[in-house]
């Protein structure tokens, strides 16, 4: 009998990485076009690498062709390789997330196969692929999936050279400090922050009994700064020295004040993390806080990475979803563990995790199942609404085939059948049902309702930029921020004046081709500072002017 459970055991291991890699392809790289992309980060980025391939210029990171000092170029040129290939369009710009996110996954497999078994490897895979927010930025075009891939081989490989120093430990230090660097040349120091406090409450736990040494720490950072010259030593040399002190100006704001009014409370991120990461964040509770289910050196240097993620971005003052994105891995790494012991020891789950389980999934269920109901009897919605902007939005006409809102019961029904199972300890079988529910319940609600609900938001302004694409005239919005006017209107280049300047010129100032303004229903005062603009229409919260171009004498 040992014999024949043996043998099912090495079939099922060679079919895990295969289900591993056709899974992530077929959850991360269809529908990345659907929708348009949304404002700011994902139109920022794609409108910087737009601007390279307009330009030619693929060193100088810019916007509305000016120098954009707060990030490096690493992201954007993978996005200008996709641009170059597929076009400059949403697919092209979210391709690379998607591909790094069968690469995690990937990773995630392997690392998992070396240090425990291939089971666990599978099983830490499909839970990163089956939650919330980590399935949902592989198919977004944000920095952080690339930035966070980075860190985390960085990390993995300094832990080699740490735990395994008689193997190959300079071949590991090379590889980490060459992650951390393409880290650095991807969204800045922050990795590497990240990397040092890290370690250094490693170092700090063990007493310092496992410290590298100075040669190892020499050649870290000979191949961290031999990646990071490749183009900040080129800016520098190009530029001066006030490049050099324009981003590290832009670094040091964000964490001493909010930016873009992104100032939130300190537990924010742990709110994010909790709800977002569903349902990881759960399943890895037991070992996130007690180390009774295996301890090894791997798990205490995941606490310290996420521990350190989440209160670096708790203290920093501009708080962003994204920025403690970092933490997933880790976390998903933790899950992994107890779903594991859970599986190869045949325990029944924690009684407190299935009740948090339950509940959770309910919410997450209730307003899968809400929204478009709601959506669909928006009439119901608008009397108790105070923002007229929100109001107007919902005029939008967005066509509800209305079937959506049963995505929701039917992901409850599938948490209800996962935890059933668990109850049971069919443990395998139910967290993988629990993990495809969350995938297939983000894959259908992407095509069936996100796409609805940007028409709501700001599809009409996108609509509009669309329709004066190749046009010889001025765009802009005007009395709120945004970037989609660069990338969807095409814009070839810019008026060699400061914003505030630009804005005038083109409200009061003799252009010479016309120019057109988005303007919010709330900008009420906007007919009289621009008093020989023209309402063309309205459509959802948005108004749209035009002012003729002024004849010269």
């Amino acid at each position: 009998m040992e014999i024949i459970n043996a043998i099912k055991q090495t079939r099922y291991n060679r079919i895990y990485l295969p289900v591993t890699i056709i899974s992530s392809i077929l959850f991360f790289i269809p529908n990345l076009g659907l929708v348009h992309l949304f404002d700011w980060d994902e139109i920022n980025f794609a409108e910087s690498a737009r601007e390279m391939i307009v330009t030619g210029n693929y060193h100088r990171v810019q916007i509305n062709f000016q120098p954009f000092w707060e990030k490096p170029p690493l992201f954007f040129w993978l996005q200008t390789l996709s641009m170059k290939i597929f076009g400059i369009n949403e697919f092209a710009a979210r391709l690379p997330n998607a591909v790094f996110g069968i690469v995690t996954l990937i990773t995630f497999f392997i690392i998992g196969k070396k240090h425990k078994c291939a089971k666990f490897g599978f099983i830490w895979a499909m839970s990163y692929l089956g939650s919330f927010l980590p399935h949902l930025y592989f198919k977004s075009g944000i920095i952080d999936p690339v930035f966070n891939y980075f860190i985390f081989l960085g990390i993995y490989f300094m832990y080699l050279a740490i735990d395994q120093p008689q193997k190959s430990s300079s071949k590991n230090i090379l590889l980490s400090g060459i992650f951390i660097g393409l880290s650095n040349l991807t969204k800045g120091p922050v990795g590497l922050l990240i990397f040092l406090i890290t370690f250094l409450i490693y170092f700090i736990s063990t007493c310092f009994k496992n410290f590298i040494g100075i040669k190892k720490i020499l050649l870290f950072i000979f191949c961290f700064t031999t990646v990071s010259v490749f183009w900040f030593g080129q800016e520098i040399i190009s530029n001066g020295f006030t490049f050099l002190k324009e981003f590290i100006t832009y670094q040091a704001n964000l964490f001493l004040k909010p930016v873009a009014d992104h100032g939130e409370p300190f537990y924010y991120h742990f709110i994010v993390v909790f709800f977002g990461c569903f349902p990881i964040s759960i399943l890895a509770l037991p070992v996130l806080f007690k180390g009774k289910i295996e301890k090894s050196e791997l798990i205490r240097l995941m606490r310290f990475l996420f521990w350190t993620v989440m209160i670096l971005f708790s203290i920093t003052t501009t708080k962003i979803v994204h920025y403690s994105s970092m933490a997933y891995m880790p976390l998903s790494f933790m899950a992994a563990i107890y779903i594991h012991h859970l599986v190869e020891n045949f325990k029944k789950i924690n009684t407190y995790i299935i009740t948090v389980l339950c509940f959770t999934g309910l919410i997450f269920s209730l307003l899968l199942t809400l929204l478009p109901i709601i959506a669909t009897n928006k009439q119901l919605l608008i009397p108790y609404l105070k923002d007229p902007f929100a109001v107007a939005c919902l005029q939008v006409d967005v066509y509800w085939n209305g079937y959506e809102f049963c995505i929701g019961i039917v992901y409850f029904t599938l948490i209800v059948f996962a935890v059933t199972l668990l109850t049971k300890k069919n443990n395998f079988k139910g967290f993988l049902v629990l993990f495809y529910a969350t995938a297939f319940c983000l894959f259908f609600y992407t095509i069936s309702v996100v796409p609805k609900i940007e028409g709501y938001s700001q599809r009409p302004a996108i609509n509009f930029y669309k329709s004066l694409a190749g046009k010889d005239a001025y765009v802009t919005p005007y009395g709120f921020k945004s970037y989609a006017q660069y990338f969807y209107f095409q814009k070839k280049a810019a008026v060699k004046m400061g914003e505030e300047e630009e804005q005038n010129y083109l409200l009061r100032g003799a252009i010479n081709k016309p120019a057109y303004f988005v303007v919010k229903i709330t900008e009420t005062k906007f007919d009289t500072i621009c008093a020989d603009c023209k309402l063309i229409k309205q459509e959802g919260g948005f108004l749209f002017y035009k002012r003729e171009a002024v004849l010269q004498k």
